[in-house]
């Protein structure tokens, strides 16, 4: 397995349901960091019908190793039917930054 960088992207409704899951994962070694962006408006598809609403954006990093818990454990914690979970490559960064998330995500062995 290789050890590619993730920013992983998932909305969430609201600033309680953002802080929940920023810390739980973080906090079980998942993912090195969490920004949670305020204001962000959605205008998506849902059951035939057009819908739209606020929402705040989580810019998760991780590794690839860890992605499957992580989206597992995203699953579980979020209060939508279908979370937006969506994992995007980091293809360059500080090397002292990308070290710093292979040392911070320990929840899953190598």
């Amino acid at each position: 397995m290789s050890n590619q960088r993730l920013i992983v992207l998932c909305t969430v409704p609201d600033r309680e349901s953002a802080t929940a899951l920023a810390e739980a994962v973080v906090g079980e070694g998942l993912a090195a960091c969490v920004n949670i962006l305020p204001g962000v408006t959605s205008v998506y598809r849902w059951q035939g019908e057009v819908e739209s609403g606020d929402e705040l954006l989580l810019l998760i990093k991780t590794s690839e190793q860890a992605y499957a818990a992580l989206e597992e454990r995203i699953a579980g914690l979020h209060p939508y039917e279908l979370p937006e979970i969506i994992a995007v490559p980091i293809e360059a960064g500080l090397h002292d930054y990308l070290n710093w998330i292979d040392e911070s995500v320990t929840g899953v062995e190598p």
